[in-house]
């Protein structure tokens, strides 16, 4: 039966479609439809649009979200709940998102996704009290029943789930490496969670993809987290089939450690860095130093100064024990793969051993700092206390901060609208710390790793000491 009804319109305006779900979202309350359709402050309306026109422009390669919404200004999305279930009513879409009058299977999935987490959120975080977000275990519980309503928690057997970070901004060399490791954790049965977005988190799916096709693997998994600050940003490639829409970073970069089994990180700008900095704070825990944690750093043979600058400036700010916790492989995606395959071998044997599950890492204790959501403006910025006179899980949580933070300033929409009005973020810290940091931050940008369509860079931050 036909899901799609069409009316073409020019391809400067878009499409317009009226779209119903295959197997979930089918109802909705009319409290529901209304919040989802209120365009006054505070409506879930700009929410639930801004993230499916990100959906609709699956495989998107740029990350100037502002001319991306100004060229998308006239698109709208609106509920409509029916005596037969939810519809979904679509005006001046993107024609991309279609062909020959049916809208793209995946690209519809990714829409209902979206649907199934704002309601989700907004219901049971948001607006009762059955969740206790200003303590750690009511956030790690929160998570968890986001992502089991989203039914992304399976019971499974054995664990094979390999987490992949890496920038947007990547070198066709370094894409073509990602999809090499991709290639290699396919043939052994691993499924891939990442970002969602393009570059190295595009890469290894599709990479996986291909090696599941040869193995005869129907049912492989190309997990893509994301949250609605980025998803613009990072629309998500056309390889995820299982999507989530986590409320903030935080609880997106939550979800990957108590969700992953094993981790590989390739080459990125300061949201990887983001990244490096979360995982490494949170293994700081002293709960967690005998948990195994496979964390390997990874890329080719022209990657190889990106990865001594980012370990020297890991072992110069929080110690010679940071690199304790990860290896560097270069140029050898096998052997990438047969170290992480070796971990998960070590976190299958622990997690039977304390019986935590294979589903979830309930074992893993996170600090309340690395949960508490952050939100990057001049005056959050300028308080961050970035010294070396403090426990060095506290110094990679503000540090952290602060790279989510540059994030923020160089892809989200308030956040480059505040930098308009009143100039860059100012970051100040300790001298020496603030010296690695310019020059990490430098190195960044000389590699083109900052932005996808922006040769030259100006600087959303301003670093002083």
């Amino acid at each position: 039966m036909k899901q799609t009804a069409l009316q073409p319109r020019s391809s400067g305006h878009g499409l317009c479609a009226s779209i119903t779900p295959d197997t979930s979202m089918h109802m909705l309350s009319h409290s529901e439809v209304e919040k989802l359709c209120d365009t006054s402050q505070g409506g879930l309306h700009e929410l639930f649009r801004n993230s499916a026109l990100a959906v609709l422009t699956c495989g998107n390669e740029t990350d100037d979200t502002k001319a991306f919404f100004s060229r998308y200004q006239d698109f709208d999305i609106r509920v409509e709940q029916r005596d037969r279930g939810v519809k979904l009513e679509l005006r001046h879409a993107p024609a991309s998102a279609f062909v020959d009058g049916e809208i793209i299977q995946g690209i519809k999935e990714h829409l209902f996704s979206v649907l199934r987490d704002i309601i989700y959120v907004h219901n049971e975080l948001r607006e009762n009290n059955k969740f206790d977000l200003l303590t750690s275990p009511g956030i790690t519980n929160a998570i968890f029943h986001i992502l089991r309503n989203a039914e992304i928690i399976h019971s499974v057997l054995d664990p094979h789930l390999v987490v992949c970070w890496g920038g947007h901004s990547i070198q066709d060399v370094e894409y073509q490496y990602t999809k090499e490791v991709g290639h290699e954790l396919g043939l052994r049965a691993m499924d891939i969670c990442t970002g969602c977005g393009p570059g190295a988190m595009k890469g290894p799916m599709k990479g996986a993809a291909i090696a599941h096709a040869k193995q005869r693997i129907k049912n492989g998994r190309y997990l893509g987290l994301t949250e609605p600050g980025i998803i613009a940003a990072e629309a998500p490639n056309p390889i995820v089939n299982e999507l989530v829409i986590l409320p903030d970073i935080e609880k997106r970069l939550e979800a990957f450690v108590r969700l992953g089994h094993g981790f590989i990180i390739f080459p990125g700008g300061v949201g990887t860095f983001e990244e490096i900095l979360y995982l490494l704070g949170v293994l700081f825990h002293p709960d967690n130093a005998e948990i195994p944690f496979p964390l390997i750093l990874t890329g080719p043979k022209s990657s190889e100064e990106y990865f001594h600058t980012i370990d020297a400036f890991l072992k110069n700010t929080l110690g010679p024990q940071a690199a304790q916790r990860y290896q560097i492989v270069i140029d050898n995606p096998r052997q990438s793969v047969y170290e992480i395959k070796e971990g998960i071998q070590r976190v299958r044997e622990f997690r039977r051993q304390t019986r935590d599950a294979f589903y979830f890492n309930w074992h893993l204790s996170i600090d309340h700092e690395f949960q508490k959501p952050f939100t990057p403006t001049h005056e959050s910025m300028a308080q961050l206390d970035l010294s070396s006179d403090q426990p060095t899980h506290m110094l990679a949580a503000n540090l952290r901060r602060a790279f989510s933070g540059i994030v923020a300033g160089n892809v989200k929409s308030q956040a480059l609208i505040a930098i308009e009005q009143q100039g860059p973020f100012i970051i100040h810290g300790d001298s020496a710390i603030m010296k690695l940091m310019d020059n990490l931050l430098e190195s960044f940008i000389k590699q083109h790793r900052m932005k996808i369509d922006q040769q030259h860079y100006t600087p959303c931050y301003r670093i002083t000491s």
